[in-house]
């Protein structure tokens, strides 16, 4: 039986950046999990096409943080427009169990 949970993705400038704010949502019990991987973007910023090496970032977490993990992310991100996209996703019953317990649901 699945269960629900929830995805988020963002990008940070660097990985010191990115482990940073992975290893707060997780001491925060904002997230479960985050997992980081180096990635290039070619974005369209203030007029300019840009090209950047960044870490992007996968949380995975329970909906019931949505709000808290947003409000958390816009707060410590670097940027000052961050990248925030986040979707409803189906767990199995222990991976949810698991993502209950570490994000303090009850």
């Amino acid at each position: 039986m699945a269960s629900a949970a929830l995805l988020a993705l963002t990008t940070e400038a660097n990985g010191a950046l990115a482990e940073q704010l992975a290893t707060t949502l997780v001491e925060r019990q904002l997230a479960a999990c985050v997992a980081l991987k180096p990635v290039t973007s070619i974005y369209r910023w203030q007029g300019q096409i840009e090209r950047s090496e960044e870490v992007q970032i996968l949380i995975k977490s329970h909906p019931a943080k949505a709000q808290a993990l947003e409000q958390a992310v816009h707060e410590l991100h670097s940027y000052s427009t961050p990248q925030w996209l986040v979707w409803p996703a189906e767990a199995g019953e222990a991976y949810a169990a698991w993502l209950s317990e570490c994000c303090a649901i009850s």
